[in-house]
């Protein structure tokens, strides 16, 4: 029996509202996302653009033995974070790895 081990990931650069002036505004609006997103048994966490006030980079990944159930879970992640009425999605990167990588 062959098993297969996949990994995809995902990188939501998001743009906060205006009222994120300060890292603590900051974080009231990146908590709940990251929240959110654990929902769907994901790794998730701020990675990029720590120091800014107004933007934030989210990454998560998740592991499977079936492609689809992966692809399935981040493309949920992209809509919910598409659908958060609080932020703008500027851009979403994904990278799907597989046994061969």
């Amino acid at each position: 029996m062959v098993r297969r081990v996949f990994t995809e990931t995902a990188f939501f650069d998001i743009l906060l509202p205006a009222d994120s002036r300060s890292l603590k505004q900051k974080r009231s609006y990146v908590r709940p996302i990251i929240a959110m997103l654990r929902k769907f048994e994901v790794s998730v966490a701020e990675v990029d653009h720590l120091q800014l006030h107004g933007r934030a980079g989210i990454g998560v990944a998740v592991v499977a033995a079936d492609l689809a159930h992966v692809r399935r879970v981040i493309d949920t992640c992209e809509n919910q974070m598409a659908g958060r009425p609080e932020i703008e999605l500027l851009s979403v990167r994904r990278r799907l790895h597989g046994d061969d990588d």
